[in-house]
């Protein structure tokens, strides 16, 4: 017998507040992951350098979430969400303000230090960000809440290449590289400053594990699919990476368009179908099972990259596109899937999480090799596509154990 489930509020009335602040957060890390595309491109035209060297910077900023990832979750454990959203705003203000020195000395190296700067604030701003979200309604609703908070960090996203592209390739790619990162800053320390006057409620994690009737809580890496999370998060930050730092090259190279108006088809094709997609995951999974909403993704980001990395023409600039379609939803629905039932572990497992964008600095380091030993930027998205099988495998795993979980509450 089918028993009629009552529709469930994606957030709890008294969490309201809390989910609109903390969803600004989402956009303003967005800006900064998206910006970083547009970046590496001007890097190469305004300091002669190759591609896999301009790939250092995605390498540098993402092994800022690797070394700061567990620092952080200790730091939000110890003193809280509100404390880490602060910490992290004003390391993120700092780094984005010292663009202006670096403009002044022109130092490669110390744009990336600017950058490890920024990334390890983001650390913190997404370690305390994501399962808070995660945690301000019903479980049932976590992916879908997570999501809907996500699809602003995809507005950022669209923001970062379009402002960035506007104001670094003006006059023929002679414009500030310290102007945009400026005015980030600035916002940024500003809003750490409405941080500090606001209250963030607490929610503790008062559920544990037992196993068997010994009472003994059981160990964080005893749960598999965890595990197997951590693994497909760090592939699909290798993918998606992979493919933001290397859109503007693609589209060049294959004489579609000049770098100028790539960045404002990489904001409003691809990014802005990537926010579209979260906002449509989020309304989907309030209706079919993430798992199954992950799976689907999953199967259409496989074949798209395998068009790409055919090169079959106009075919494949569509293909390029579409990936940012599919592959929208996949970081908040795996992390919010990822989350589901470590109770007590659930901040510790969330900095553990918060490591797999390593997959950001190791992706684009191997598609510029690639790309430069075998000249052909077409093949050298070899890496996103191998990536996204391994997040298929993922996605198919945790849909077949949903369905088992269903068909026991139907019966």
């Amino acid at each position: 017998m089918t028993i009629e489930k009552q529709k469930k509020p994606l957030v709890r009335r008294e969490y309201l507040l809390p989910f609109v602040l903390v969803t600004s957060l989402f956009f303003l890390w967005g800006f900064a992951h998206a910006i970083l595309d547009v970046l590496n491109k001007h890097f190469q035209e305004l300091l002669d350098i190759t591609r896999t060297r301009s790939a250092m910077l995605q390498v540098l900023f993402y092994l800022g979430y690797f070394v700061m990832a567990i620092p952080a979750g200790l730091f939000i454990n110890k003193y809280g969400y509100r404390k880490g959203v602060v910490l992290g705003l004003l390391l993120y203000g700092i780094g984005s303000l010292l663009f202006i020195p670096g403009e002044h000395w022109m130092s490669f190296n110390f744009f990336l230090f600017s950058l490890f700067v920024i990334a390890c604030g983001l650390v913190f701003l997404e370690t305390a960000a994501n399962p808070y979200m995660t945690e301000l309604g019903d479980r049932e609703t976590a992916a879908s809440r997570l999501n809907l908070a996500q699809s602003f960090n995809g507005l950022g996203c669209i923001c970062g290449p379009l402002i960035g592209g506007l104001l670094l390739f003006q006059d023929g790619g002679a414009g500030s590289i310290a102007l945009p990162y400026t005015l980030m800053g600035v916002v940024v320390l500003a809003v750490a400053l409405i941080f500090t006057r606001v209250h963030l409620p607490e929610i503790s994690h008062q559920e544990e594990m037992v196993e068997g009737l010994t009472g003994k809580v059981r160990s964080l890496w005893s749960h598999k699919l965890f595990v197997f999370g951590v693994a497909a998060l760090f592939c699909y930050e290798v993918a998606e990476i992979s493919i933001n730092s290397f859109f503007i090259n693609y589209v060049v190279e294959e004489n579609w368009m000049d770098a100028r108006n790539a960045s404002i088809v990489l904001s409003f094709g691809g990014l802005g179908l990537f926010m579209s997609g979260r906002f449509i995951g989020s309304w989907v999974m309030s209706r079919v099972r993430a798992e199954m909403v992950l799976f689907c993704c999953a199967v259409g980001t496989v074949v798209m990259t395998g068009l790409v990395l055919l090169s079959v023409g106009v075919a494949s600039l569509v293909a390029l596109v579409l990936i940012y379609v599919f592959e929208a939803i996949m970081f908040p629905t795996i992390f919010a899937i990822s989350l589901k039932g470590l109770g007590i572990h659930t901040k510790r497992a969330s900095s553990y999480l918060m490591m797999s964008p390593i997959g950001g600095a190791v992706g684009p380091l191997m598609m510029g090799y690639v790309a430069d030993h075998t000249d052909n930027i077409s093949f050298s998205f070899i890496v996103p596509f191998i990536a996204f099988l391994v997040v298929l495998a993922y996605a198919y795993t945790v849909n077949e154990r949903g369905k088992l979980i269903a068909k026991r509450f139907r019966a």
